[in-house]
């Protein structure tokens, strides 16, 4: 079998080293791809941009790819599976009706309002006074969101009216954020703590994954700027059994219900940006079209059930039978960035380090990274996530870090403290 792998990040590169694992799979291609999918046995890079939908279309008809798997949600919310699909070839992910839970936080705001699931009380923008008149009604702080794609950045926190008005006048005036900033969805700042919950769905049925939680903020004890993701790590010990029964009725299953009542039958991986608040319930912050990059790198560190096999269960109606087999031990993942990450990143610094032979528990995905030279070089803000398995997440914590110390380029940080809330749980 031959598998197409549509992307070129971390996330990406976990896919691919999972699905390369499967015996009935023959070639993974991954398109982009980056210089860590490019030294993996079975995965062959492909240079075709993953925003290419007519170049990949014809890439996976001309080498009968039997089933294509899409990474990042630019192409999802572009409609890359309904092409596939009218083409006639097996495509997991969302269509492109589907995927607006992700493409519009005004769409999937009003969505969740109409079918009563739990979210932040919000309202929707595109005129800048209106915006500011609403601001200086609320409390701070307020969560303020670009309506659009925006790389996970196109989310403030605005701890004060200053910095609220600030923002409004970035997005709707200032063009900070392009198309997907000319509407904004302003909602009430929600105290808790936040776990990741991504299903599989077929449109009816749903098998949910090991849950997890990432580390937005930039900076050691989640300060600085939002960014697309700091670190990860699976479980998240906020999501007792309790906690997860809820997300799944209260959450995960209304909204496959809603969107198959709506025309927008959702299939592929089903991302739940849940906040469990201070008093125990479950809301939704946001919902992503596709896996989550970091989540991805260590939940696939985990998974021993053949991914391939799980994907394939929602084209053939046997996701209901399907089980899961995950691996006990907690797994951290450190995203390693680049200097001016997430304003801005610096290309083409060599990494030092990755020639050194990391423990079975321990792997380097690689996500802005190239080959120049014969050289591993970075090419993006985030280049790096080292991820590992440990008896608990304080030992994964500390494998990750430990082969962390062995890995330099120029202008590379990254936070410290990953894990940190699970690790006070541990102790």
């Amino acid at each position: 079998m031959k598998i197409l792998i549509v992307g070129g990040g971390g996330r990406e590169h976990a896919l691919a080293w999972k699905v390369a694992q499967s015996n009935s799979v023959d070639m993974v291609y991954v398109a982009p791809g980056n210089a860590g999918t490019l030294n993996e046995k079975k995965i062959t890079n492909i240079e075709i941009n993953a925003e290419d939908i007519d170049a990949l279309k014809k890439f996976a008809e001309k080498e009968a790819i039997e089933l294509t798997i899409i990474g990042p949600e630019v192409p999802l919310v572009a409609g890359i599976v309904d092409q596939f699909q009218e083409a006639g070839l097996c495509c997991f992910g969302p269509t492109r009706a589907a995927s607006m839970l992700e493409g519009s936080k005004s769409f999937c705001k009003d969505f969740l309002k109409k079918f009563h699931i739990p979210t932040a009380e919000y309202e929707i923008f595109t005129e800048v006074d209106s915006a500011i008149n609403y601001i200086k009604s609320r409390t701070m702080p307020v969560v303020i969101k670009a309506d659009g794609l925006a790389a996970g950045k196109g989310v403030v926190i605005a701890h004060s009216e200053d910095e609220a008005i600030k923002t409004i006048n970035d997005m709707l005036s200032g063009n900070k954020f392009g198309n997907a900033g000319h509407r904004i969805v302003i909602e009430e700042f929600l105290e808790g703590e936040e776990v990741s919950y991504i299903v599989i769905s077929d449109g009816k049925n749903v098998l949910p994954l090991a849950t997890s939680q990432d580390h937005k903020a930039r900076d050691d004890g989640d300060i600085g700027p939002n960014t697309g993701g700091m670190g990860a790590y699976s479980p998240a010990p906020v999501a007792d059994s309790v906690i997860q029964q809820r997300i799944l009725e209260e959450i995960i299953l209304p909204t496959i219900k809603g969107m198959q009542s709506e025309g927008r039958t959702y299939t592929g991986f089903l991302y739940a940006g849940v906040m469990v608040t201070d008093d125990g319930v479950p809301k939704v912050l946001e919902f992503n079209c596709r896996f989550g990059d970091p989540e991805t790198q260590p939940i696939m560190m985990r998974l021993k059930t053949d991914l391939v096999s799980l994907c394939l269960a929602t084209f053939d109606d046997t996701l209901n039978e399907c089980h899961i087999d995950w691996d006990e031990r907690p797994a951290v993942g450190v995203v390693l960035a680049s200097s001016g990450y997430p304003l801005s990143a610096s290309k083409g610094d060599i990494i030092n380090g990755l020639d050194s032979n990391f423990p079975s528990h321990t792997k380097a995905f690689h996500a802005g990274t190239s080959m120049m030279d014969g050289k591993i070089v970075t090419a993006g803000g985030r280049v790096l996530c080292i991820t590992a398995l440990g008896n608990t997440v304080g030992e994964a914590k500390k494998n990750a870090y430990d082969a962390i110390s062995g890995i330099n380029y120029n202008g590379m940080f990254f936070r410290n403290d990953i894990g940190y809330r699970a690790i006070q749980r541990e102790s």
